[in-house]
């Protein structure tokens, strides 16, 4: 084989239907050589069904209690090529998009990444899951320089992604790896056109519980190292996010003019996991976030 042009980390948390999809994509990529790095948390009996069904892909154990930061540093260790890149494992990038990726950094980008479609199209629920999360990634994007990428559709330089090995090491999300890369001059670079299909199936509640985890995990890491009057202080004023975030969300949506006849029918489910998201600030701000980061898919 010849050496790997990029190295694709996919943390495996989700199901094996999902991660199939994922990896069936990245072996079907045109005119790149592709590293695909599986991190799972799932167990042996998955690991030996990848790895027999995707021989070529890297399979990497990680503990059940693994985070999703934990995952994909452990996945950064093992990558060989000169780019590292990032998807989930319900994400399905287009058949072109290793070697989009490969050119753009290639012509002088550190960091490139891309929009976010929804390809969970059978349920209201996971329509109403997707606009909830991923209104803001919804193309269309401006392209160019950006303040900020999405973390499960963007690929490094290996050489500057190894300059942030102890950010990394933080075990936070890729938000706080990017601010510290733009802190040093590092350019974010958003290819609008450069869209992955996002695949993950909802129920009403395990979404509820999703936006009430990552927020716990968000608000506990946020205010870690700050006093009990500003943890209390923090928590009082998240009673107010829910009311904000509806708002910001359905407006990000009509602005951009997508999805609309999905969007009226999920006002009702939107309401609810932005309370949930209200929630789980709240209690992360006052009482730290547990192992919330963990059970977080």
């Amino acid at each position: 084989m010849s050496a790997p042009e990029i190295s694709v980390i996919v943390p495996f948390v989700n199901s094996l239907d999902d991660v199939r999809g994922a990896l069936s994509a990245l072996a079907g990529q045109k005119d790149a050589s592709v590293e695909a790095i599986v991190v799972e948390r799932i167990g042996a009996e998955a690991r030996a069904i990848l790895a027999k069904e995707f021989p070529a892909a890297i399979i990497i154990a990680s503990p059940s209690s693994a985070t999703i930061p934990e995952m994909r540093e452990t996945g950064f260790a093992r990558a060989s090529a000169p780019i590292i890149a990032v998807i989930e494992d319900h994400v399905i990038v287009p058949d072109d998009w290793a070697k989009r990726m490969k050119d753009a950094i290639a012509a002088g980008a550190d960091v490139v990444g891309g929009p976010i479609e929804n390809a969970a199209v059978e349920t209201q629920v996971d329509w109403a899951a997707f606009l909830c999360e991923y209104s803001a990634t919804l193309p269309p994007l401006p392209g160019g320089e950006s303040d900020w990428l999405p973390g499960n559709n963007v690929a490094y330089r290996t050489d500057v992604l190894r300059r942030y090995q102890s950010v990394i090491a933080e075990g936070k999300w890729e938000n706080r790896l990017h601010d510290a890369m733009r802190a040093d001059g590092v350019k974010l670079t958003l290819l609008p056109d450069l869209i992955v299909d996002h695949k993950m199936h909802y129920t009403f509640g395990l979404y509820m519980s999703q936006r009430y985890l990552y927020a716990r995990s968000y608000a506990g890491a946020r205010v870690r190292e700050k006093a009990t009057p500003v943890r209390i202080a923090y928590g009082f004023a998240a009673f107010i996010l829910p009311a904000l975030m509806y708002v910001r969300t359905v407006r990000r949506i009509v602005k951009k003019g997508r999805h609309l006849n999905r969007l009226w029918p999920s006002l009702p489910m939107l309401a609810a996991f932005t309370c949930s998201w209200g929630a789980g600030e709240i209690v992360g701000y006052w009482f730290g976030a547990g192992d919330s980061l963990s059970k977080v898919r």
